[in-house]
């Protein structure tokens, strides 16, 4: 029985009302709610689950009717100006649907264990729900205003979720600045928006995209006007994507909680930025000076963003700059006209960072247990390691996410970003240049992160944890290699290594209140060391529950088998009807063998940027993989490839440039923020002194009139009646005109 395509609406609906159910009774019933948040629970996941199977459902059979739909109701009726809202029904528009359901219903499973302890737990799902509601709701808009009121709403939630634990300065900061950030975006949007209307006198997409064409190819429009709004529209996905140079606010978000991260760096935030694009890009396509700069801002984007990963020490700040980075490989696809390998790549992309961010929110949640709740300790990995032996099921499938955000085939990113690549040397050698050059930086820092966590040896409980070379790392007191200690010393640094922290002095990690030297293999006092060690009851991390564990075997399964589908390099062109194409083309058992040739002839085709990759690899296990003790600032020395001063001087500044996000916050805080406070104390002395003094002034010089006067009165009858008729006569003489003789 076929599914009628109005179901559609039940989609977003049925995640509206759930969080309106639970906002409104965690309001009117706030003690009621601590007793029924499972339930609550409960029911936001079930009604993200129904919107799921409608979207797979009428996904399986928009392949046989490949048919395109709107359902409009009118909500402006008037004769000059008429709106009308409703859903809008193509593959992209499902597509998109079940990427969302999917991962947010995931994200919701995983929720229950992860925010169980929290006291904003009914909250959080009322949040969580509305977030899933926009983006569902942006995806099935058919017209401008529509897209543009979700897309406010979407990023009205991500401040809501950012700064969930607004106790937290950190939190409170960082959903301001994302807030903020995006207002630049949505401005530039809603100007774009309200030119377009002037021009073609619609908002509906497909009717204002045939006439913006018409009107182009007539010449019509100005060009420079034309692609202006077009580079106005382009400004909101800058910032809701995270792009250069509005990407600050993206390794900020990290202050929300880790179920968040997931969702937004995988299927709603910055998704919305690559999802319009795809919307428009009938509208953009036809402006080559539009696309040439969309394929720039997207190039400078990704590679600075594989840079500024490289040395990243927190887990979720490393994954959030390879979600800029990937967002980069999207954008300069779009920008060159490959919108099939872009949503290709936004979609594959979307399940492995999901299934990444997840398992670091499993690392996260166990290494609370270990180190406390603090982010710089919980989220730091050089305090992890050798955790693939405790949480065996979280570190396979995160090597699985792993290894596709890596490119390493047959997983699912791998597909996807080939495909960009390839076409990025085809249409520019500079884009191309940069892609590979990233593909290259992502396998080192995707598989770095993965060492560091999860192989080698727990560092959180270990004596021999060296943050820099020449020094053993424990405490306050810096003691170059060589020195010696007593084993009084030793003990009372072993009991207090667990209070490792991730503050930096002097290029120096802060390990405890003791730093003794490293000592080598053999040394009576590092055998002391291990004794006390090996005699202490360590905490080590535990393998998440269920309900954390099953959504990311869940999520492993598209994130390995999500790019088989649909591959055929004999398709040539990338337009939109190309990628509905690729929606939908999920090969019968009859061609099998044909696709198999196809992806055979692709991964012959894909060895140079393979290859890329694998070096990536190869030098991330080389420099992380061979030895449990771990020295951060000479990572390259085992390469042994130049010379060694100036390889320890480039280590430094690639460290230094990571650790500082590439001094761009530092530059917007100089040039920016300084600059804004700075007018904003101006404008505030000409309030106090000039405007606001005229009006005391006034208020001032009345004030003394009034008492001036009020002293010279003596309260006497007489003297009133001689002023007013003095008051009276002397007008009088004034007016009236007396003959004045003449002279003799």
């Amino acid at each position: 029985m076929e599914l009628s395509n109005k179901y559609a609406c039940f989609i977003p609906l049925c995640p509206l009302v759930a969080a309106r159910w639970t906002g409104s009774l965690s309001f009117f019933f706030p003690k009621a709610t601590r007793s029924l948040r499972r339930l609550c629970a409960a029911l936001n996941t079930f009604s993200l689950i129904i919107a799921m199977f409608v979207s797979v459902a009428l996904f399986w059979q928009q392949t046989s009717t490949h048919s395109i739909q709107q359902f409009l109701w009118a909500r402006i009726p008037k004769s000059d100006f008429r709106l009308k809202i409703g859903f809008l029904i193509d593959p992209l528009t499902l597509a998109m649907s079940i990427l969302v359901t999917t991962v947010g219903t995931s994200v919701m499973v995983y929720s229950d264990s992860y925010m169980c302890h929290d006291q904003g737990y009914a909250r959080f799902y009322a949040y969580l729900s509305l977030f899933t509601a926009s983006m569902l709701g942006l995806v099935f808009s058919p017209n401008l205003i529509q897209i543009y009121v979700f897309w406010e709403l979407v990023g009205m939630c991500s401040y809501l979720l950012i700064g969930f634990w607004f106790a937290r300065s950190s939190a409170a900061n960082a959903c301001q600045k994302a807030f903020v950030t995006n207002r630049i975006g949505d401005f530039g949007l809603l100007l774009g928006v309200s030119g377009v209307y002037w021009v073609t006198g619609s908002f509906e997409i497909f009717e204002l995209c045939d006439r913006f064409l018409g009107f182009s190819n007539t010449g019509v429009i100005n060009p420079i006007f034309a692609n202006t709004i077009a580079l106005l529209l382009f400004l909101g996905p800058v910032a809701k994507s995270a792009q250069f140079p509005l990407h600050v606010w993206l390794p900020d978000a990290m202050e929300g909680p880790t179920p968040i991260s997931a969702l937004i760096h995988a299927a709603t935030m910055v998704a919305a930025g690559i999802f319009f694009i795809a919307r428009i890009f009938n509208l953009i396509s036809i402006l080559p000076p539009t696309m040439y700069t969309i394929s720039w801002v997207g190039g400078v984007t990704t590679l600075p963003g594989a840079t500024l990963a490289l040395a990243q020490k927190d887990i979720k700040r490393g994954l959030a700059y390879s979600t800029m980075s990937q967002l980069g490989y999207m954008v300069p696809a779009s920008g060159i006209g490959a919108s099939r390998p872009a949503l290709f790549h936004l979609i594959t992309h979307a399940y492995s960072k999901a299934l990444s961010f997840l398992g670091s929110g499993s690392v996260i949640h166990s290494m609370e247990k270990v180190v406390g709740y603090s982010p710089t300790r919980s989220q730091n990995m050089f305090l992890m390691g050798g955790l693939r032996r405790h949480m065996p099921i979280t570190a396979t499938t995160f090597l699985l996410g792993t290894l596709s955000l890596c490119g390493i085939p047959p997983l699912s990113c791998f597909w996807s970003k080939d495909l960009i690549i390839t076409e990025s040397w085809l249409r520019s050698p500079y884009l191309g240049l940069i892609t590979s050059i990233t593909a290259g930086l992502t396998a080192f820092y995707t598989f770095r992160i993965y060492l560091l966590t999860f192989e080698g040896n727990f560092r959180a409980n270990q004596m021999n944890y060296i943050g820099f070379d020449n020094f053993f790392l424990s405490g306050n007191i810096i003691t170059p290699w060589g020195g010696a200690k007593t084993e009084s010393l030793i003990t009372q640094t072993i009991n207090n290594v667990i209070s490792i922290t991730d503050m930096e002095r002097n290029g120096v990690v802060e390990a405890g209140n003791l730093v003794i030297p490293r000592l080598p293999e053999g040394d009576p006092i590092r055998e002391k060391v291990n004794q006390i060690n090996s005699e202490r009851n360590l905490l080590y991390p535990q393998e998440s529950n269920f309900c954390m564990v099953l959504p990311l075997i869940f999520l492993a399964i598209p994130t390995a088998l999500a790019g088989l589908a649909g591959v055929d390099p004999t398709q040539k062109g990338t337009g939109l009807d190309l990628l509905f194409d690729w929606l939908i083309s999920i090969p019968s058992f009859s061609e099998i063998d044909k696709h198999l040739e196809n992806l055979t002839e692709i991964l012959i085709s894909s060895i140079p940027s393979l290859s890329l990759s694998v070096s990536g690899l190869v030098i991330s296990f080389i420099v992380y993989g061979q030895s449990t003790k771990l020295v951060d600032t000479k990572v390259f020395e085992n390469l042994k490839l130049i010379n060694k001063n100036l390889l320890n001087t480039f280590v430094f500044f690639v460290r230094d440039w990571s650790i500082n996000r590439g001094y761009i916050d530092y530059y917007y805080d100089i040039y920016f923020i300084r600059s804004l406070n700075f007018v904003s104390k101006l404008v505030l002395h000409l309030d106090q002194w000039v405007i606001d003094g005229f009006v005391n002034g006034i208020g001032v010089s009345s004030f003394l009139s009034g008492e001036s006067i009020r002293y010279g009165k003596n309260g006497r009858i007489s003297h009133y009646l001689l002023g007013l008729v003095i008051g009276i006569i002397l007008p009088v003489l004034l007016v009236v005109d007396f003959p004045i003789p003449p002279l003799p």
